[in-house]
């Protein structure tokens, strides 16, 4: 009998419980809300919500895909994600196109160029495939937009960003003093004191925050970049691997860039929006957040954004000369 007991499959992870579970190749963190099982010698079942995503990605999963929240299991998912980025983050062809004037740079194109690239390719007469072509835009068109209030100052400090970059050559200085997550843990420590414990207000900031987090770390080698700064972020992700001297702990773009690139990213918001399945109520409580945290970033300036760029050396223009 205690050797029949001892076949049944055993709960390993228990309701409300924070945990990192597998979406594909990566590790995400997440949180139990149910826990389930069919039979005594059914497998246990787990209904997890991932941390920083909407309730739609809530899923039923098995041990097999989830994973202690601790230390060491951090380090294999930090570990997972630099893989991934080192396999999607690769510098991107030159195209014939040229950038046109300061705001076409802000936001990316490579969203829509990538949308309509992976579009199915249709000859004349082929009524139906123009006409689901023609049905799939429309959707696209209907989405809901965002629309988020970009403070004045922090314009002019992108426009300052842009034409240091581009026309001066100089360089952010990395790593940043005030890496970006650190900025978000600073303002979600702040804000959350304006919100209750527990609350449905309290959960939709932890959940931004995080996934600003998130996206961060994935969006800047793909388009918070400009083509001279390529060459540094090469060299900031060889300093991840090695760790040492003032890149000790650094591990990501979240605990690299600053301020600078957070904007970008924000300014790139409506387009990144767009390509999701976000509902309108979605997407008007994440832009009020946004507008929370703008506000408060606007009145910080002075603690996170640079006071000066580093020129770049002949050696580093060389070097984005050749590539």
């Amino acid at each position: 009998m205690s050797h029949r007991t001892s076949m049944l499959p055993k709960q390993q992870f228990d309701k409300d419980e924070k945990v990192l579970c597998f979406h594909g190749e990566l590790l995400y963190e997440a949180k139990i809300l149910e826990v389930d099982q069919d039979s005594s010698t059914a497998p246990f079942r787990y209904r997890i919500h991932y941390k920083g995503w909407k309730n739609t990605w809530d899923d039923w999963v098995e041990n097999d895909r989830l994973r202690k929240l601790n230390d060491e299991n951090r380090e294999i998912a930090q570990a997972l994600k630099r893989q991934y980025m080192e396999s999607v983050q690769k510098p991107a062809k030159p195209t014939t196109s040229k950038r046109k004037t300061l705001p076409s740079d802000f936001s990316s194109t490579r969203g829509s160029e990538e949308r309509y690239a992976s579009a199915p390719v249709t000859g004349r007469g082929q009524k139906r495939g123009r006409n689901a072509d023609l049905e799939e835009e429309e959707a696209f068109q209907n989405r809901p937009m965002i629309k988020i209030p970009i403070p004045d100052y922090i314009k002019s400090l992108l426009v300052d960003d842009w034409e240091e970059v581009t026309k001066n050559l100089a360089l952010v200085p990395l790593p940043s003093q005030k890496p970006v997550n650190t900025i978000l843990d600073e303002y979600f420590e702040e804000e959350k004191e304006k919100r209750f414990p527990g609350s449905a207000d309290m959960d939709l900031l932890e959940e931004v925050v995080a996934g600003m987090k998130e996206y961060f770390d994935i969006a800047l080698g793909r388009m918070l970049l400009y083509r001279f700064e390529r060459q540094q972020f090469l060299e900031a992700r060889k300093h991840w691997t090695e760790g040492k001297g003032e890149w000790k702990g650094k591990s990501g773009p979240g605990d690299t860039y600053g301020a600078e690139h957070l904007c970008r990213m924000l300014v790139n918001l409506p387009e990144i929006v767009a390509q999701t399945n976000m509902d309108a109520q979605s997407i008007n409580r994440l832009r009020e957040e946004m507008i929370k945290f703008l506000r408060w970033l606007s009145k910080n300036t002075k603690t996170y954004f640079l006071a000066g760029y580093e020129p770049a050396n002949q050696d580093y223009i060389e070097k984005t000369r050749a590539n």
